[in-house]
């Protein structure tokens, strides 16, 4: 499992004097691409390709409010690679307890073409390496309110 660690800065509190949902996003995001960086996507790769990962699916869950101040640390696991797709689970935790969750599926996308593009060999490779049990919630959707 990868950590990705960073504080909540203050423009990031909402008026409820908690983490903001779309900052939260954010660091979640942060999150992929430490990722990514550790598997060869990194910055050198995204400008000599053009490639990188792009989230085209993604489910959060906000379990408990994150204070201002808070030392953010997010573990992130692959839980499904194949040669164009991934799919990660990101836990963020604050004092040893989970505050969210956000499961992602991303592609891999030629930014040139607009279409996915195969990993190369030495990603996949990376990203295969790294799999794991998919979590308890991984694969949940929202449930459905009566009318």
């Amino acid at each position: 499992m990868l950590e990705h660690r960073e504080p909540v800065r203050p423009e990031w509190i909402d008026y409820k004097g908690h983490l903001s949902e779309a900052y939260c996003v954010l660091v979640f995001g942060h999150a992929t691409d430490a990722l990514m960086d550790h598997v060869g996507l990194d910055e050198a790769y995204r400008e000599a390709t053009g490639n990188s990962l792009y989230t085209v699916e993604a489910h959060v869950r906000y379990l408990d409010e994150v204070p201002d101040g808070a030392d953010l640390t997010v573990h992130t696991r692959v839980i499904g690679a194949d040669t164009k797709r991934v799919r990660l689970a990101h836990e963020l935790v604050v004092d040893g307890r989970l505050r969210a969750t956000e499961e992602i599926m991303a592609l891999h996308v030629d930014g040139e073409k607009g279409r996915t593009t195969p990993f190369p060999d030495a990603v996949r490779t990376a990203l295969t390496s790294l799999i794991q049990e998919p979590p308890e919630y991984a694969g949940r959707s929202i449930s459905a309110v009566p009318r």
